[in-house]
């Protein structure tokens, strides 16, 4: 738990610092820059950003897992699976892959893509339609696969 709430924390020091930073590039003196912040309060992350953060550790967690089982750290993966696990607690339900590819098969519909040229009309509308819900590789290899065979 302290390794999320260490992250979220990072985050809201970040996004705060990068208000900071904005605000002095327009100008604004000392008080103004008060005044601002505890108005808008840049530093509050709302549950989309808390759920960014915990996709992101997430994701660094499966990277981890994937790099240690190539160096044979079997320990190291025990422990990143167990962390993924508490994560994948606070994450919404994970779509499979048949799911992503029902989705896929709607917007390449939707777009009228023929091929994999159009890969960059259709990726970012699966991307945002399977936003948090599933992994981007898996969205690409599925997008990809589908495009691949609408072009046979």
């Amino acid at each position: 738990m302290r390794f999320l709430l260490a992250a979220i924390q990072n985050e809201e020091k970040a996004q705060l610092g990068a208000a900071v930073d904005r605000l002095t590039v327009e100008g604004k003196d000392e008080a103004a820059r008060k005044a601002w912040l505890a108005q808008h309060r840049p530093g509050d992350l709302d549950d989309a950003a808390v759920e960014g953060v915990l996709t992101k550790q997430a994701k660094m967690r499966r990277d981890s897992i994937d790099a240690f089982r190539k160096g044979g750290r079997n320990d190291l993966v025990e422990k990143e699976e167990k962390e993924l696990g508490f994560i994948n607690a606070y994450l919404p339900e994970q779509l499979d892959e048949s799911k992503i590819r029902e989705i896929a098969r709607r917007v390449i519909a939707e777009t009228g893509a023929k091929g994999p040229q159009d890969t960059k009309l259709v990726m970012p509308k699966v991307i945002a339609a399977t936003k948090g819900r599933a992994d981007g590789k898996v969205v690409s290899g599925v997008v990809g696969a589908l495009l691949k065979e609408g072009a046979a």
